[in-house]
């Protein structure tokens, strides 16, 4: 437990930890909403906002916020009214947030493409007390969100038609979901990177879907899962000297692959035990004698 007592590593584990809830926590929602790679888009948008810190001279946490924000309202935007053109305006503003940010950050006298690369695949060095706190704070708004209204969530990610009837704010609802994966990326960037945040925002979801059958089940399970391959993703960087980012995903992976082996026994059972429960209903019933059967003519 040597790693415990290094300030840079207790930040890291701190950040690992937040990551592992919030991340699982969002991606639930995108991946009932077949969104699953927007996490993915919205990291290409940040990237500006990283750069455009260096180039202020401001926090590119608190900028990437914003502008993965701003670049997340646009997107559900486009998904709400885009008709044919939709896609391609989805592709320019990725491929934009991705030139920007590597053209700001090489216009700023203090950054370059090492400062960049540490956003991109995350870097347990270089987080500092400053993004520890901000880390915090968006990672607090995010459980408030994706917990406090998880009835209002699930309900829109399910079916919009359905929750429209029932009176619930479908558009408002749409737009806080996509304002939270921003949020969710800016948090998860300096641990795995905003090329790498998608895969733990959907791939602990899709492990937990393998044994879960209930909304509640699936959530509890993908967070454990996103918090137990975090924090062994950045003990193994430590010790391994391996990038943070990449470990903690392939490990996801890992688990998923894992849980998909054991669920296949499970579904055979249940299957089997369903079958069963079938036939029995099917079978027929004991004959009985009528009263009638017993009187001797």
């Amino acid at each position: 437990m040597e790693f415990l007592h290094d300030a840079f590593m207790q930040r890291a584990l701190l950040a690992a930890v937040l990551v592992g809830i919030t991340a699982p926590a969002v991606g639930i929602y995108l991946v009932q909403r077949r969104q699953a790679l927007m996490g993915d888009g919205i990291g290409h948008v940040a990237m500006t906002g990283v750069g455009l810190g260096f180039l202020l001279n401001s926090s590119p946490v608190w900028m990437a916020t914003l502008v993965a924000v701003a670049g997340s309202v646009a997107m559900e935007l486009i998904r709400a009214y885009g008709k044919t053109r939709g896609d391609l305006a989805l592709a320019l503003l990725f491929y934009g947030g991705m030139a920007g940010g590597v053209l700001l950050i090489n216009l700023s006298p203090t950054g370059s493409n090492a400062n960049l690369s540490s956003y991109l695949f995350g870097s347990l060095t270089t987080v500092s007390p400053e993004d520890v706190t901000a880390i915090s704070l968006l990672a607090a708004f995010v459980v408030l969100v994706t917990v406090g209204l998880r009835r209002h969530l699930f309900a829109v990610s399910q079916d919009e038609e359905f929750a429209r009837v029932t009176g619930l704010p479908v558009r408002a609802l749409n737009l806080l979901i996509a304002v939270t994966a921003a949020v969710t990326v800016t948090v998860a960037m300096r641990v795995v990177g905003l090329l790498l945040v998608s895969a733990l925002m959907v791939v602990p979801v899709a492990a937990a879907q393998q044994l879960t059958k209930s909304f509640r089940a699936t959530f509890v399970l993908a967070v454990a899962t996103g918090v137990t391959v975090t924090l062994a993703g950045t003990v193994t960087s430590y010790y391994q000297d391996v990038p943070p980012g990449a470990t903690i995903v392939l490990y996801a992976i890992g688990v998923f692959v894992l849980l998909t082996l054991l669920a296949a026994p499970l579904a055979k059972r249940r299957a089997r035990a369903a079958e069963a429960g079938a036939a029995a209903c099917d079978a027929p019933l004991p004959a009985t004698r009528r009263p009638a059967d017993d009187v001797q003519v």
